[in-house]
């Protein structure tokens, strides 16, 4: 039977566009909201009866973040499945919209290159505590170390994927990049890092171009992300690397407080130590810095080089 998909992302985005146009050839109706606005995609999912929608965390940690009276009047009972994906979500948020919305919640893992490379049901979600799922049955995921070889379970490595029916694809009028992204023919990968479990089940680790590197230490800026994402004071939150004389770079957060916080020193320490609870010592940021909004593409994925150039910017070296 057809249903309602609310779109309250920018249609130019390969996941929002495939996951309204879908539907709709289907026979679903789609409901598009402008410019998007937590309070009123509740509505919209209430008054169209929504069967389905698509976030990205970013908008889910917005809906979290609403007033509880705002939140108070949503059924949400006709929502039949809700996709996420487009960029890693802090566990906090996530775990708090499958406690709100119940297990309707859905993650993927892709990109435009690949299409949608693995899948995760929030049961299984809570199960494995962070996964983002285990292959679609068109595609085989392999994880390749640094040496070129296969790397075995639980052992991290650059994600690679092929499509069994034989699809592949090529950056136009950039044959020196499609090179750059293929293993071999047919097996690519859009750089991320991370391992496959024993039952088979993909985890991300983060993206080679963010690694953040300090004293000889690979540093992942995603598990940083993630922790200090769902600390009831971070509105937003992205890391990156920064120059240290002595070891080369080190971790520092970019964060947007909440609405109403005075952003200081003492919220700065306050964030710091959660991470220490929560990080081993050498993943703890060595700073904090707090910013109105981060850079973001109009998909939602944060703009890393446009801050990693407020602090590179005078130095001879970008590592």
């Amino acid at each position: 039977m057809p249903g309602v998909t609310v779109l309250c992302g920018p249609i130019y985005h390969s996941a929002q566009w495939a996951f309204s146009w879908l539907p709709m050839i289907a026979g679903s109706a789609v409901v598009m909201q402008h410019k998007y606005d937590s309070a009123g995609v509740l509505d919209l999912i209430d008054r169209y009866q929504a069967t389905n929608v698509h976030l990205v965390p970013t908008q889910m940690k917005r809906l979290i973040d609403l007033p509880d009276e705002a939140k108070a009047g949503f059924d949400g009972s006709s929502l039949e499945i809700v996709l996420h994906g487009a960029a890693p979500c802090p566990p906090v948020v996530k775990q708090a919209l499958i406690d709100w919305w119940g297990p309707k919640i859905t993650e993927y893992y892709g990109s435009t290159e690949g299409s949608v490379v693995s899948m995760i049901s929030a049961h299984d979600w809570v199960r494995k505590g962070g996964s983002v799922g285990a292959a679609m049955p068109n595609i085989e995921i392999i994880i390749v170390g640094d040496d070129g070889t296969p790397m075995p379970a639980n052992e991290s490595g650059t994600i690679y994927f092929r499509n069994t029916m034989g699809t592949d694809f090529e950056y136009h009028n950039a044959p020196e990049k499609t090179a750059e992204v293929h293993l071999e023919p047919g097996v690519a990968t859009s750089g991320d890092v991370g391992y496959l479990d024993d039952e088979g089940f993909l985890w991300l680790s983060d993206r080679k171009i963010d690694m953040i590197i300090s004293g000889g230490v690979n540093i992942y800026p995603a598990e940083i992300e993630g922790v200090l994402g769902g600390h009831d004071d971070v509105a937003d939150v992205t890391v990156i690397g920064v120059p240290n004389d002595e070891y080369g770079e080190e971790v520092k957060a970019v964060v947007v407080a909440n609405d109403g916080l005075v952003a200081d020193d003492s919220l700065a320490d306050k964030l710091r130590l959660f991470c220490r609870e929560n990080l081993a010592s050498y993943k703890v940021p060595r700073s904090i810095d707090f910013v109105d909004a981060l850079p973001r593409t109009g998909t939602g994925k944060v703009q890393k080089r446009k801050l990693r150039d407020l602090y590179w910017g005078d130095q001879e070296r970008s590592i």
